[in-house]
């Protein structure tokens, strides 16, 4: 109050967060798409850890998946075909103090994309990268896309497809520089809400691959492993994805790994028989380079000015 002296000022309570805060449009997949359970995790999630809806940003290329900054309230930006990446990284790179959540596709990363996805996985900037796979190109029915299995019938090759597919955690664990690769499903809502908290609060890039089911176009893709989760082999370790005992009970296929054991980490992705769930490899104190980028932005107009001067008088005649 006016003129009168207090040394004392009221303290601001903690920030009480609803699902409602996080919640944007309505979402149009379809009924059963898998999109449906990441969205719903990243709403508990945000929610749980109160994530500040003024300093997120979730960034998307193009796809069923992309669609996702619509569905939340905070920032977004609905980019291009394949240029998810490199628009969050040009963000991390300017504005330090957002939190950045890239959602991407098989196809929008894997194949357009290809090329950012390899140099965001090296540079190791601080995001959370969620590869939603399911096998498909579902949001222009139904072509092959880098992930649609040997043999696999699609508009684009209705006698089958004629090549092996990629294996996007085997090739992430390959790039220079990786520091979290993870792999979940979206039937199992414990391990995919546990799985994106551990991703979230990594410190660099953090990719995480999650096997999504498309009704429509390859409803027979997961089901077996759905339906049986003998087919799951859920990868335990004191430094890895954390399910309470009722959760983790669900799994009867269990495997100790070390997520700090890259050899082991390749030899678990390249695994056929089952689907390896869980933390593959983790690496932290990877160089980031948003540590570099971020040189400069606290200058004046005048500063920059005087910087941009010098490196032109470099290239004097």
């Amino acid at each position: 109050m006016y003129g009168l002296n207090l040394d004392w000022e009221i303290e601001p309570g903690p920030r009480t967060c609803t699902l409602e805060d996080y919640k944007g449009a309505e979402a149009r997949w379809c009924p059963g798409c898998g999109d449906h359970a990441v969205l719903n995790a990243v709403h508990r999630l945000a929610r749980d850890e109160r994530w500040p809806t003024e300093r997120t940003v979730v960034v998307s290329g193009i796809g069923c998946s992309s669609r996702f900054p619509h569905y939340m309230s905070t920032y977004g930006f609905h980019g291009l075909h394949g240029r998810a990446l490199p628009v969050a990284c040009g963000i991390r790179s300017r504005r330090p103090d957002l939190d950045v959540i890239v959602i991407t596709g098989d196809g929008d990363c894997c194949a357009i994309g290809t090329a950012h996805w390899i140099h965001a996985i090296r540079y190791n900037m601080n995001l959370t990268v969620l590869l939603l796979d399911n096998n498909i190109y579902g949001l222009t029915k139904s072509q092959t896309s880098p992930t649609t299995r040997f043999g696999e019938k699609s508009n684009t090759h209705p006698k089958g497809s004629f090549f092996a597919s990629l294996n996007p955690i085997s090739v992430t664990l390959g790039i220079p520089n990786a520091s979290f690769v993870a792999q979940t499903i979206d039937w199992n809502p414990p391990h995919l809400y546990a799985t994106i908290k551990a991703a979230h609060r990594h410190q660099g890039t953090s990719f995480v691959r999650i096997l999504q089911r498309c009704p429509h176009f390859t409803p027979h893709v997961f089901a077996p492993a759905q339906q049986d989760l003998n087919q799951v082999l859920l990868m335990t370790h004191a430094e890895g994805i954390q399910l309470e005992e009722p959760a983790r009970k669900l799994f009867p296929n269990c495997v100790e790994h070390d997520p700090r054991d890259l050899a082991a980490a390749r030899r678990l992705a390249d695994r056929e028989d089952v689907y390896p769930v869980g933390l593959f490899y983790r690496k932290e104190g990877a160089l980031r380079y948003d540590e570099h980028t971020a040189t400069g932005i606290d200058f004046t107009p005048q500063q920059k000015l005087d910087a941009l001067n010098r490196i032109l008088d470099r290239f004097r005649i």
